[in-house]
């Protein structure tokens, strides 16, 4: 049988074609992007936002994202797309930040939302599914946040994750998986990884959730076992006997008899509760319900943050179920512009450097001028005298 070969870009589009792109913005449109972001109203100082690729960039227009634009305010800004559930899918949330202004102390993280936000008067209290970016404040706080909501209840990761300081474009990239792993990406490298139920601390809580299920389980068992196993039942086989007086001794009735405590080949005495539960009664429902990658109604996404120095740049954001497809992405996005972007900020660097240098040079120059000029002021006043 002859192979078929079949190219790179068919194999590439048929990728594509499996993904499914919940919700994708690079605000390539210009000021369009104004009819799909609601800049919440719940304060008259929260700050806004403006469409910019900052000072320096790697691709003017391609580069252009969410700038916060005034210090010291509350930032709170959001998109809608159509509601899905992620259960038994991965999920994968992406986008690119920028620290322009050299961040100080301030947000650079993202929330994702339910459906049901209320994005005109969306603020800090506002339910949020999944909390995930970078976070800095002075030397102490230099982190990124990976937050899920759970029970009514935020749970933060335990482990620490260090977050890029620079004033470059970064690309951060959250995962989660139905077996329950997860991993941080940032620059399309893996920086952390690991189980949830465990970088959760929410082994305890599994653990708990398990023994009840088990007792209600077991007891179940015992009220079934008293209810239906133990019914007594006539002896068909039986017949009166020959010497039975019906005038002496009554009507006869066959005897009854038991049945087995346990069925399906189980011994029905001395039975180990934890084999029963087992081979009988073994319950899983605790595994989906501390299940903390899987939320029913995701349906928004946006930026509710603090910056003490505005100029921050949100960029090309990204959520899907499908790793390669966000990778891929990346590449195409920030892959593509990341190193003009550096090379711009050092031909502006030079440039300052040497600006800098001159103006030096002008205000030594003129100070000799100005010195000479002194001098030759005061030897005219003393000739007038």
């Amino acid at each position: 049988m002859a192979l078929v070969h079949v190219p790179l870009w068919a194999v590439c589009m048929l990728r594509v074609a499996l993904a499914t792109v919940y919700f994708q913005e690079e605000f390539l449109d210009g000021e369009h992007w104004r009819n799909r972001w609601v800049q919440s109203t719940n304060d008259s100082q929260i700050g806004h936002f403006r469409l910019s690729s900052g000072k320096f960039y790697g691709h003017k227009e391609k580069d252009k994202g969410l700038q916060t634009t005034q210090n010291g305010r509350f930032y709170a800004i959001s998109a809608r797309f159509k509601p899905f559930s992620n259960k038994g899918k991965t999920l994968v949330i992406q986008y690119t930040v920028k620290h322009e202004q050299k961040m100080d102390c301030g947000g650079g993280y993202i929330k994702v939302f339910p459906a049901d936000v209320d994005q005109k008067n969306l603020n800090g209290k506002s339910q949020y599914y999944i909390m995930f970016g970078p976070d800095i404040c002075g030397f102490d706080i230099r982190k990124v946040h990976v937050i899920l909501h759970f029970k009514n209840q935020y749970h933060s990761n335990k482990k620490s994750i260090r977050c890029k300081v620079d004033g470059f474009t970064h690309l951060y990239a959250l995962i989660l998986r139905p077996d329950l792993t997860y991993e941080v990406k940032i620059d399309g490298q893996s920086i952390e990884s690991g189980g949830i139920e465990y970088d959760w601390n929410l082994t305890s809580l599994k653990k708990m959730e398990k023994t009840s299920a088990e007792s209600k389980d077991w007891e179940q068992v015992e009220d079934g076992k008293s209810q239906d196993w133990e019914k007594h039942f006539l002896d068909a086989s039986a017949s009166k006997p020959s010497d039975w007086n019906s005038e002496l001794d009554g009507d006869w009735q066959a005897p009854m008899l038991q049945k087995p405590p346990y069925q399906d080949g189980l011994k029905p005495e001395g039975i180990d509760k934890d084999i029963w539960l087992h081979q009988k009664m073994k319950n899983t429902n605790y595994l989906t319900e501390y299940d903390l990658s899987e939320f029913e109604n995701i349906g928004a996404i946006g930026l509710e943050l603090w910056q003490v120095r505005s100029g921050t740049i949100f960029d090309n954001f990204l959520i899907t179920d499908d790793e390669e497809y966000a990778e891929n992405f990346g590449k195409a996005t920030w892959g593509e512009t990341k190193g003009p972007e550096r090379e711009m900020d050092a031909i502006q660097a030079k440039e300052e450097v040497k600006k800098a240098r001159e103006e030096d040079e002008q205000d030594l120059l003129m100070g000799r001028f100005g010195g000479q000029e002194n001098i030759f002021q005061r030897f005219h006043k003393r000739d007038e005298l």
